[in-house]
């Protein structure tokens, strides 16, 4: 099998050519045939070798062309395998996405400029609150509110006090918030990276009614994400400024 694979190999035009070169010399020098004849056959040759560039030629450009095509498939491959920096979460699985977040959360968790009328119902405290006071390895949590929700700060306060863990809740920092991004931020005990989950105040981001906004769409962001560093950044300022 593998001197078969050898012989077809090899290729046979150009020793054709070679043995036929050899063998008109030979008889040229015998005198065995005209001078025009291996002229003819010199040029046949030569044409023959052209040729057969020619076929490897357009090969080449065959095979460039398949492996163009490849590199693109590789690089499109490479995309869709690359973990998404930002996961936009919908009005169905934004609860849901929410606890699960404070519930595997770990270390220090900051609440920047969220919306305190969300935690006034209890169902949604119970839902967006307390799984983080009641998460253990959630050390401390910080809150880093504009200055209009003192009031609601101190409504919900009671409520915070009733629950387990509620000596890990800082005194809220108080700001003239400038901002128009809500964050919670903290390490997630699966990756071990710091990661936050983002909103946006006004449409189509926040539904607004009378009495309280509430998230429509928010964003998990991964730990991996650029972003990450940003916030962090922008929370520290606001953290120095206070």
């Amino acid at each position: 099998m593998v001197h078969t694979k050898r012989l077809l190999n090899l290729e046979w035009d150009a020793i054709a050519g070679v043995i036929a070169a050899v063998t008109a010399i030979v008889m040229e020098l015998l005198h065995l045939i005209q001078g025009e004849v291996l002229l003819t056959l010199t040029v046949a040759l030569i044409a023959l070798l052209f040729l057969r560039d020619m076929r490897r030629e357009r090969a080449m450009e065959r095979l460039e062309g398949r492996l163009a095509a490849v590199q693109v498939s590789l690089r499109e491959i490479e995309v869709g395998l690359l973990p998404p920096d930002a996961v936009l979460i919908g009005p169905n699985r934004i609860r849901k996405v929410s606890t699960e977040f404070l519930a595997h959360a770990s270390g220090e968790m900051i609440w920047f400029n969220v919306c305190l009328t969300m935690y006034k119902p209890p169902a949604l405290f119970d839902a967006l609150l307390r799984p983080a006071l009641e998460n253990p390895r959630i050390t401390t949590m910080r809150f880093i509110l504009d200055k209009d929700q003192r009031r609601l700060w101190e409504e919900i306060l009671p409520t915070i006090r009733a629950c387990p863990g509620a000596d890990k809740v800082q005194e809220p920092t108080w700001i003239d918030n400038q901002e128009s991004i809500s964050l919670i931020v903290a390490d997630s005990a699966a990756t071990g990276r710091t990661e936050a989950l983002l909103s946006f105040w006004g449409e189509p981001f926040m539904a607004r009614s009378t009495e309280r906004s509430v998230p429509r769409y928010i964003f998990h962001i991964q730990g991996h994400s650029e972003l990450i560093s940003r916030f962090l950044e922008i929370l520290r300022n606001y953290r120095l400024s206070a």
